[in-house]
């Protein structure tokens, strides 16, 4: 199994950073992908961003393009989310999750492993 731990989330103004982070645990499997989704209170889970294993291939959903960077330091098995601009509608919850095959997806079902969920408030 793996655990994911995220951390980093809060209360921040409109036009201010957040920078969350998502620590993997227990069992890791090299080569597996990681993303990170957000709900907000009434609607549906979405996917924000994801990163291959290496780094090099990244994915925004268009919201957030150029204003999030998704990054991850396979050393401490640790992936993070670089959030700038932030916007009221940024408001939700934030995970984080793994994949253990395959490319980076936009499909929540495709994950198999998910973290708890962290807080993000934008006030504007």
């Amino acid at each position: 199994q793996v655990q994911l731990v995220e951390s980093g989330g809060g209360l921040v103004q409109a036009g201010g950073s957040l920078r969350l982070s998502c620590v993997a645990s227990g069992r890791t499997f090299a080569g597996y992908v990681r993303g990170w989704f957000r709900q907000a209170p009434g609607k549906e889970r979405e996917w924000v961003a994801a990163i291959t294993w290496s780094g090099g291939t990244t994915s925004y959903r268009d919201s957030v393009k150029g204003r999030f960077t998704i990054s991850r330091d396979n050393a401490k098995n640790t992936m993070y989310l670089q959030m700038n601009s932030l916007k009221s509608e940024d408001t939700a919850v934030y995970y984080c999750a793994a994949k253990t095959w395959g490319a980076p997806s936009v499909y929540a079902t495709e994950y198999a492993f998910w973290g708890q969920g962290t807080q993000v408030t934008v006030s504007s």
